[in-house]
């Protein structure tokens, strides 16, 4: 049996960054996490039905379970010329484990995955791990875990970077489309055409003027709207589009859902979407796309992730922070939110399951092709978890 020991995660995780596994490709990677989980001695290991990998390291008693989660999914890794250290290389230089996923995710998910091996015959409860599929789109592998019952944790630990702090809630995001719709027509010959880009310069108003008009959290700061793309069809220069796609990415408070978003909208449109004398209309809808699974399952999905906010106060936080502590002072680990979204936004935003965030890593370096992992935080984070889980189990039990 494999040992659970923090060098033994940095090679599995180096084995992980070489194999490149987009939203949907990650296959080859949820063999290798079964084949480590195996290894390890846990027990139930298995994939579900759209390609979470799952195990279980049994605790010596029935309680509180607390669930383990990263996901397996990575964004694209871009020009590969443009990175210090090939993006799959897995190079170990200057103190720092290097690529696309060193440290959003594959790098705490092997630290996740041996520290809860590493308790194996002396945790109180079970403990679950849960590696999901999709996260970087909105979700899916963990909105079916819970929503499938597969797993039914009391709380759960995402290992998305928090620096050595206690994570505890973010704001959601959202993708929204408002759609110009006009009709096509020669460029040589506008005046038998409508032209939908038209509209564009109102529609951009509208949001601009949304934008301005945000809610604020005192803990989450601010939620923001803002367009990212712009796409015309038919993409000819010669042509005149008969339909533009204005995309907005929403950052938002947890108390917005996909309808509020929507109205919000809406509103902010007004007489420039209703009372139209150019023959144009406008519609407003969530950005979807269809999901599929390495596994075959398919689902078209809203692009939407949630947000969440655990009361930093509540007993389970206080008691992780705790547990945690800092590095190298003395105290209690700070308490904060994320500034992106994670797969905590359907854990308890969704299904209001305790949720923190734990993790070794700076956020500054996700979705760069500086991505990187400090060894001595991430061997600091890997001591720590015995600690923290064992704090999580003993406070939902009721006896801390």
């Amino acid at each position: 049996m494999k040992k659970a020991t923090f060098e033994n995660a940095i090679a599995f995780a180096q084995d992980l960054i070489r194999i490149p596994g987009l939203s949907g490709g990650e296959e080859v990677v949820a063999s290798r996490v079964l084949e480590e989980m195996e290894a390890l001695g846990y027990v139930d290991v298995r994939l579900d039905e759209v390609g979470n990998a799952i195990g279980r390291i049994p605790g010596r008693g029935d309680g509180p379970v607390v669930l383990l989660n990263c996901h397996m999914d990575v964004v694209a890794e871009g020009d590969h010329s443009e990175w210090e250290y090939g993006p799959f290389d897995a190079v170990v230089e200057g103190g720092c484990l290097h690529g696309r996923g060193a440290m959003d995710i594959k790098g705490p998910l092997a630290l996740q995955t041996h520290a809860a091996a590493a308790l194996r015959g002396t945790t109180p409860y079970d403990i679950v791990v849960a590696h999901t599929v999709f996260e970087e789109r909105g979700g899916l592998g963990m909105k079916h875990l819970l929503e499938s019952g597969a797993v039914r944790p009391d709380a759960v630990v995402i290992g998305e970077a928090t620096h050595g702090d206690v994570c505890v809630g973010h704001r959601g995001r959202g993708e929204v489309e408002i759609v110009i719709r006009g009709e096509a027509g020669h460029a040589s010959a506008p005046g038998r055409a409508k032209n939908a880009l038209d509209a564009a310069g109102d529609v951009l108003a509208a949001v601009r003027r949304l934008a301005e008009s945000q809610a604020s959290d005192p803990y989450l700061g601010t939620a923001t709207v803002v367009p990212t793309m712009v796409d015309v069809l038919p993409q000819s220069r010669n042509v005149i589009p008969d339909q533009v796609v204005v995309t907005l990415d929403w950052r938002v408070l947890p108390d917005m859902d996909a309808d509020s978003m929507l109205g919000d909208v809406r509103g902010a449109l007004g007489a420039t979407a209703v009372n139209r004398t150019d023959g144009l209309t406008i519609e407003v809808r969530m950005a979807s796309e269809s999901q599929s699974a390495f596994t075959g399952l398919t689902s078209v999905r809203d692009l939407f992730t949630p947000g969440f906010l655990m009361d930093p106060e509540a007993a389970v936080v206080r008691a992780a922070a705790e547990a945690v502590g800092r590095r190298g002072v003395e105290g209690s680990a700070t308490i904060r939110p994320w500034a992106f979204a994670t797969d905590g936004g359907w854990s308890c935003g969704i299904h209001g399951i305790p949720t923190i965030g734990f993790a070794p890593g700076e956020e500054r370096y996700a979705h760069t092709n500086r991505e990187r992992l400090d060894l001595e935080e991430a061997r600091w984070a890997f001591e720590r978890h015995p600690a923290l889980l064992t704090a999580l189990q003993r406070t939902l039990a009721g006896e801390a």
